[in-house]
């Protein structure tokens, strides 16, 4: 495993040259959030010469689903699995996943890992069978019990069951998911964040397939996040080793706070496994 670490020195010159083989980088939002997360980074990699993908999962961004009547994790991911469903069988994606979205890059790679040229993991829950354990809650699931009460539920099954979606409410979003991040993306994210489907997120029980530690995976760890944490980052890369990690001064949210240090190391994972 190699660990790389990124100071923000150098950084235009440790930009991999755009190559001719146009690389097709695939986005992931985590809960609650949607393609719009990732218009900063968009706009630098199409701009770059990259074919760029972001997907809305079920309910999420302007999915119009109910996210309370998502109540597995093969529902939510529906959308990925039908775009990598109709991809051609000669082309292959590098799967970005942030946060909860990576559970969707892992559900992925066991699925179709001859389409997958990569998967890099960006404060995101890396566990290789999804939520086992109690212990895999508490290493890939957000605890955000020193804010306090922060959570707004949704109970479509009935309060007598648990709960089946989830958001931040308001007053403690920019505190706990964009502390680092300009004061307009988070305003924008104030507007734009719906509620997730935890009880599908949860449940998530991930089947490896056939080829799938063939593909390279990188992890890029956000090391000021409060909603997944450092120590939880940490304790997932350890027990499911990635080729190379690197680590970003960013909270949960770099897309909004370190836009260019992401592209930056999303380019450079990409040219160290000949992806770009």
């Amino acid at each position: 495993m190699v660990i790389a670490s990124e100071d923000g020195k150098g950084l235009v010159m440790g930009i991999p040259p755009f190559s001719s083989r146009a690389a097709h980088f695939v986005l992931l939002h985590g809960i609650g959030g949607g393609a719009w997360c990732w218009y900063k980074l968009r706009c630098l990699m199409e701009s770059s010469g990259y074919k760029v993908t972001c997907i809305d999962l079920k309910s999420a961004g302007i999915d119009p689903s109910d996210p309370d009547s998502i109540l597995s994790f093969d529902q939510y991911n529906q959308p990925l699995v039908d775009f990598l469903s109709h991809l051609p069988q000669d082309q292959k994606v590098i799967l970005v996943g942030h946060s909860a979205g990576g559970l969707s890059v892992t559900d992925a790679i066991y699925k179709f890992p001859k389409k997958i040229g990569m998967a890099i993991y960006i404060g995101a829950t890396m566990l290789r069978w999804g939520f086992q354990t109690d212990q895999d809650i508490k290493d890939g699931a957000p605890d955000l019990s020193e804010f306090g009460d922060v959570y707004e539920f949704g109970y479509g099954l009935g309060r007598d069951h648990p709960p089946t979606s989830a958001i931040i409410k308001k007053e403690y979003q920019r505190k706990i998911i964009y502390h680092m991040s300009p004061q307009e993306d988070s305003t924008l994210a104030l507007m734009l964040l719906k509620p997730g489907p935890l009880l599908a997120l949860l449940g998530a029980r991930l089947i490896e397939g056939i080829g799938a530690d063939d593909i390279t995976r990188v992890y890029i760890k956000t090391m000021h996040d409060q909603v997944i944490k450092p120590q939880q980052q940490e304790a997932m890369i350890q027990k499911w080793p990635p080729s190379t990690v690197y680590t970003l001064e960013s909270d949960h949210s770099p897309f909004f706070s370190s836009p260019f240090m992401l592209f930056t190391l999303l380019l450079k994972a990409a040219a160290s496994a000949n992806c770009i």
